[in-house]
């Protein structure tokens, strides 16, 4: 792939591939990113008026003109890649199945449709409904105007346990799991069994147009890649996970090059041990948290623990933390995210070069 703004694409894929399979090729990889900062220039753009939120999340010449926007004025250094994913949410996928999505300004959530069990035959993937097509239409809108300057990715998937929630809500879905459990896996087998439809879907338009595997976290593979998760198994019981969720999650990665599961914070990473077991994750994304979960030097043996199972890791590193990071942790299956200044990212380039 040829990329105005990455000449050196090929060497950084050499690097990303090397830490899929927990290596190195001539230094960690690096991605140089912030917090939502697509949204830090929504201000600059005229000519757009919208009378609600859903109005701009929907609007798809607004979402294809931010970030032409940004990139024109973005640098790409190291393994910082420029992609458009279209992005209607983290809980789109739910949104395939009739639910409604509430949204705010920088992310969007399921309204909750399941109140009783009987409204269970009303859950079926429509392919039709407007946000599949509006994620369809956003797809291929973009692949009409890449050409040689972004990637193109696919949008936020989420089935499993974290879709059945959405579906029915968190906290009425805790009680269910102990008070109608045979419910609860008819309604996480209807969240699950359209997943490797809906992700082949836009794989297929994709790599029709010779694109990459990638979405939010930036990651690409040139085959298929997916970042599964649970973020509500940190509300729930070790036996439960094993029961509900664990099959879940192998059928969902079976059938993919890469996974990177997303790690969402210490509650979920109760079940490190059984995911460490699976052959088909090859990597970790870690997500700390906040507050007293930082810094990120607590969590060097715990990151150490994953790398000792032979599956790579996604850290976020503040700056202040990458000495003493790079001092104690092997850079073998290692790629930093970092939020810097493009005044100060070739230094930390050089210094990762460093890092043996």
């Amino acid at each position: 792939m040829e990329l105005e703004k990455k000449p050196d694409f090929d060497k950084c894929m050499e690097r990303i591939y090397a830490w899929y399979n927990q290596g190195i090729v001539d230094r960690a990889p690096i991605r140089f990113s912030a917090h939502n900062q697509e949204y830090d220039s929504a201000h600059l753009l005229n000519g757009f008026n919208f009378n609600s939120l859903k109005e701009r999340w929907w609007n798809t010449e607004y979402q294809l003109e931010l970030f032409e926007h940004q990139l024109e004025n973005s640098t790409f250094n190291a393994e910082t890649f420029p992609i458009f994913w279209p992005n209607l949410g983290p809980e789109v996928y739910t949104a395939f199945y009739g639910l409604e999505l509430d949204y705010k300004e920088v992310t969007s959530y399921a309204k909750p449709i399941i109140e009783d069990w009987s409204q269970l035959d009303n859950l079926k993937l429509d392919s039709n409904n407007p946000y599949f097509k509006k994620i369809e239409e956003m797809t291929r809108a973009a692949l009409e105007r890449n050409a040689g300057k972004f990637m193109v990715g696919y949008t936020d998937l989420h089935p499993g346990m974290d879709c059945a929630a959405a579906f029915r809500d968190p906290e009425a879905l805790c009680l269910d799991l102990i008070m109608d459990p045979d419910n609860v896996k008819r309604l996480v087998e209807i969240s699950s069994k359209d997943f490797q439809f809906v992700f082949n879907y836009f794989d297929q338009i994709l790599k029709e147009k010779n694109q990459l595997s990638v979405t939010w976290m930036g990651i690409p593979s040139f085959g298929k890649m997916h970042i599964p998760s649970c973020d509500f198994s940190s509300m729930i019981s070790p036996e439960h996970f094993d029961e509900f969720v664990l099959p879940l999650i192998k059928d969902e990665i079976k059938a993919m090059s890469y996974n990177i599961f997303h790690l969402d914070g210490k509650g979920v990473a109760n079940n490190i041990d059984k995911l460490l077991q699976l052959p088909d994750i090859n990597a970790i994304q870690w997500v700390q948290g906040v507050g007293t979960d930082l810094p990120i030097m607590q969590w060097v043996p715990f990151i150490k623990k994953i790398q000792a199972a032979g599956k790579s890791v996604v850290v976020d590193l503040a700056l202040s933390e990458i000495e003493s990071f790079m001092a104690e942790v092997d850079p073998k299956g290692i790629l930093l995210c970092i939020n810097a200044d493009l005044s100060v990212q070739e230094d930390i380039v050089k210094n990762v070069l460093k890092w043996n």
